[in-house]
């Protein structure tokens, strides 16, 4: 069967590394939307961002002439949120980021994880390429939201 688009084998992968990463022991991994739970404070969502309905945003085009393969550029969509009791928003703002630097460090080949930047080897390469910080305060605490975007490079 020939491969049209390394999308799904990547996010699996992403989700992999994310739950495999012992700095995220601590933080809820979710794949794409969520379930409405506010007990979770440290929550971080693959394939999926408040107010949009994209999970992945991709392109495909041939990468050289005779059409033998292609080239994907995709970007997958996430969301870190960290809540609490107290009103400090430094504290919020503080984990959130912690949370995305566990994100981006899990993506870095190690001796123990040489493929993590391929994504397993779903892909040529990903990394993180942008990201959008919300904050509010609600009845229960501050929170802070942060979505990021996940670059990916692939060949099929």
């Amino acid at each position: 069967m020939t491969t049209t688009s390394r999308v799904p084998a990547a996010v699996n992968a992403f989700l992999d590394i994310l739950r495999g990463s012992p700095t995220l022991s601590n933080v809820r991994v979710v794949d794409g939307p969520p379930a409405v739970n506010l007990s979770d404070r440290r929550i971080l969502y693959v394939g999926w961002q408040p107010d949009t309905q994209m999970a992945v945003t991709l392109e495909q085009d041939f990468n050289a002439a005779g059409a033998r393969s292609r080239d994907e550029t995709f970007v997958i969509a996430g969301y870190i949120e960290a809540r609490g009791g107290e009103k400090t928003m430094s504290v919020r703002r503080a984990e959130a980021f912690d949370i995305l630097s566990a994100v981006e460090t899990a993506l870095r080949a190690t001796d123990a994880a040489p493929t993590a930047p391929t994504l397993n080897g779903t892909v040529l390469w990903a990394h993180l390429t942008a990201g959008d910080l919300s904050q509010q305060q609600t009845s229960s605490g501050a929170l802070a939201g942060l979505n990021f975007a996940l670059s990916c490079h692939a060949r099929i």
